[in-house]
């Protein structure tokens, strides 16, 4: 059964070893002021431990669920991006996962990852290689650049298909328009 709340993008932090998920931005929900969740939650991705197998996760980071109840899983250590199907007890890697590098067939410490439904494509903050990706959703081998030169660590995109992206390093926040290749800070930018 599927679940009514669907998160757009959420952003995960780790502390030691407890995980900390921030959500970004919501796609049309209404939630009540006395909403309750319950205190014990289920395990949708990973749970085998640290790892690089395909039923396991190394420093998770930031995740995306689509319309499906899919899981998009940024796995930061493994240089990979992790999709996991609802109920799944493995995913299956759709971007990176050949070691870390620059390559195009290649991520280097994903941070974040969104999918762009109109292109039917992921975008990932590809944090160590100063780069936002953009990878095909289906049967890509490889992704293209998009942004050069940003220190990325999260993303969203808003109904009208623009991309906000950070960059850690100039603390600031840009929107880039379809189309655009400098974007425009719309938060922070004001020195460092």
């Amino acid at each position: 059964m599927k679940q009514p709340t669907k998160l757009n993008n959420v952003n995960a932090y780790a502390h030691s070893n407890v995980f900390f998920f921030i959500p970004v931005c919501f796609v049309s929900i209404d939630i009540h002021p006395n909403a309750r969740w319950e205190q014990n939650g289920i395990t949708v991705a990973g749970g085998n431990r640290q790892g690089n197998g395909i039923n396991q996760l190394s420093e998770p980071w930031g995740l995306y669920v689509d319309d499906d109840q899919t899981v998009y899983v940024a796995d930061r250590a493994n240089h990979r991006i992790v999709e996991w199907k609802w109920g799944a007890t493995s995913g299956q890697v759709v971007a990176g996962g050949n070691g870390q590098g620059s390559g195009a067939h290649q991520l280097y410490n994903p941070q974040d990852v969104i999918i762009d439904k109109e292109r039917d494509s992921l975008i990932i903050c590809d944090y160590s290689n100063d780069r936002v990706v953009r990878w095909p959703r289906r049967n890509g081998t490889s992704g293209e650049t998009i942004i050069s030169n940003i220190d990325c660590v999260g993303l969203t995109m808003d109904e009208n298909g623009s991309l906000y992206v950070t960059d850690y390093g100039k603390h600031e926040v840009r929107r880039y328009r379809r189309g655009e290749s400098q974007g425009t800070v719309v938060a922070g930018g004001n020195g460092s």
